[in-house]
């Protein structure tokens, strides 16, 4: 066997850990960025653009989702729930799924393979055509200017994104629930209503709804610094580029289920 062969495993390893390395560098980075006093009308202007980017751009393929989730959770749930006449819980089922779980997750999917791929796209070409390198010399550092509004925006706009994905499942299942099982509309929302009004955390949300939304923050900064760092080490011209979008997305697909588990465990377990 040649020594290539043998050490193949190790580079990839060793480079794996350089680039999760790098990433949660530049995550702490971007985070202290965004403490350190800067002109606020500066800061909150691209704030600002990369949440339109990123959130109202993303707005329809997340509706549309996170409705038929909704009616597929209402309708796969209500076939088991109707053998024990148990209907009238489907509402409290599909609310408190669609918020621990599906409301999260489905939205931060939708985010590393759009907004994410976007990211790394967007700085891997400015990195392999020199732009960030011009940054650079003129004394501007890369990472509050172009990472730290990106990785913010991405985080709030998880959260905002995954309450609407909530409401809207909500709404779906109980259109479901009403035209399949016979349940009404009202009483649908009102069985989603009782299970948000239990085990309130810090007296404001209930735990369902606040361990989704910590998930999707958390989502969406490990999302951001991923394609910010792919899109950082691109090199080798378009080619570089295609494989920084495509090691960011599975990179963020692969540590939203990671942490998904984490912070289910932290909460659930």
């Amino acid at each position: 066997m040649s020594s290539k062969a043998r050490t193949g495993p190790l580079v990839a390893l060793a480079d794996s850990t350089e680039q999760a390395g790098f990433m949660l560098l530049l995550l702490a980075r971007a985070l202290l960025a965004g403490l350190w006093p800067r002109p606020l009308g500066r800061s909150f202007a691209r704030l600002l653009e990369q949440m339109h980017v990123q959130l109202v751009k993303s707005l329809a393929v997340v509706s549309v989702v996170g409705v038929f989730t909704g009616m597929i959770l209402a309708l796969q749930m209500g076939e088991t729930l109707q053998r024990y006449g148990l209907e009238d819980r489907l509402g409290g089922v599909v609310g408190a799924t669609m918020a621990r779980e599906m409301g999260p997750f489905i939205t931060a999917i939708i985010l590393a393979a759009t907004v994410g791929a976007s990211i790394a796209a967007e700085l891997g070409t400015m990195r392999v055509s020199e732009e960030i390198d011009a940054l650079e010399l003129m004394n501007i550092d890369p990472v509050p200017f172009l990472v730290s509004p990106r990785i913010q925006a991405l985080a709030v706009s998880a959260v905002l994104l995954t309450v609407w994905v909530n409401t809207i499942g909500v709404l779906g299942g109980a259109l479901v629930a009403q035209s399949q099982f016979g349940v009404s509309f009202a009483d649908s929302l009102e069985g989603a209503r009782a299970i948000f009004a239990t085990e309130l955390m810090y007296g404001t949300l209930s735990k369902d709804i606040f361990s989704g939304l910590v998930k999707a923050g958390i989502f969406g900064l490990f999302i951001g610094a991923l394609s910010c760092a792919a899109g950082l080490k691109a090199s080798g011209g378009a080619l570089g580029v295609g494989r920084a979008v495509r090691s960011s997305v599975v990179a963020s697909v692969l540590v939203t289920l990671v942490v998904g588990y984490l912070v289910s465990w932290v909460f659930w377990a």
